[in-house]
């Protein structure tokens, strides 16, 4: 199954840009004032609450998890990026290796709150951060959950040995590629690139540089029935890879996106991708300008 109808989210209680993922991330932008950092707090709350509310209006369901005050996280608000889960013939739990080392305590404080019992086994990747190798979740990961195909970009925090492992853990095969920004430097997470749905992929192609590559990748997509929706890097850049299919609980697909990625869009775009979901657009800008991080990152799923 490629959706679900469930997430888990995470409310923030000390959101903030963050130092030590800003070294690889160029979607976050710092405010240098303690009092813009209280109001970013404050902001992204009520751009939380709302989003919740949306998703629920929507017919999704979501379980939201408090954040705490300590220890420090303040990017808990994109939980999808510390674990995944899975279901087949068994429920599996995946935690995974952050590049973060204040990140690592945020996917401790998490696994404290999941009922672990639930599920029939847990892969824990996390071993490899002693080795400085990295795979963050589903935003290093874009998964054809149908056909058991992981799309990945390499990055500092996307190491092809520990995506091996994931791969042969699970029974999946990967496509690993490169990507880059206008700048020449590595996007950080396969997820702010592309999406996979059900019956369309959103993907910057001009991001990947090795025709070969780009040719692969394309071939792999159209191969397993996705009408391709292409973007470019300015609409990249406004967070329009960076989205969700979701189903209601009436099983209506649904894509989430935030309100800054539909609006990049054009309205050629958005009645291909209208052929195979209906669009909701929660309007997220102080979480992603502070955050580098935008709608799906804010999902983490739960099968």
């Amino acid at each position: 199954m490629q959706t679900t109808n469930r997430l888990l989210m995470v409310r923030p209680v000390r959101f903030a840009f963050n130092e030590e993922t800003a070294a690889n991330n160029a979607f976050q932008h710092k405010s240098e004032s303690m009092q813009a950092t209280l109001q970013i707090q404050q902001e992204a709350v009520r751009e939380f609450d709302a989003y919740v509310g949306l998703l629920r209006e929507n017919g999704v369901i979501v379980d939201v998890l408090q954040d705490t005050e300590e220890p420090f996280t303040p990017d808990s608000i994109f939980p999808n990026n510390c674990f995944s889960t899975h279901i087949g013939q068994e429920h599996i739990l995946v935690l995974y290796p952050m590049f973060a080392c204040n990140r690592r305590k945020e996917r401790d404080k998490l696994l404290k709150m999941v009922d672990m019992m639930k599920y029939d086994r847990v892969v824990d990747l996390t071993s490899w951060e002693q080795k400085q190798c990295f795979l963050e979740g589903t935003g290093s990961l874009v998964l054809d959950r149908e056909h058991r195909i992981a799309y990945a970009c390499t990055s500092p925090r996307t190491s092809e040995v520990v995506l091996k492992e994931w791969a042969a853990q699970l029974d999946y095969r990967y496509l690993l590629f490169d990507s880059v920004d206008e700048k020449g430097i590595a996007v950080y997470h396969t997820n702010v690139l592309m999406h996979v749905g059900t019956g369309m992929a959103v993907v910057c192609l001009e991001s990947i540089l090795d025709l070969q590559q780009r040719e692969s990748l394309v071939r792999s997509l159209t191969d397993h029935g996705k009408e391709i929706v292409p973007i470019t890097y300015e609409q990249m850049n406004h967070f329009a890879g960076n989205m969700l299919e979701v189903r209601s609980s009436h099983g209506e697909k649904i894509l989430v996106m935030s309100k800054t990625a539909r609006e990049s869009l054009t309205e050629e775009q958005l009645l291909r991708m209208q052929k195979y979901v209906r669009i909701i657009s929660p309007d997220i800008h102080v979480i992603e300008s502070a955050g580098g991080g935008s709608a799906r990152c804010m999902m983490a799923e739960l099968f």
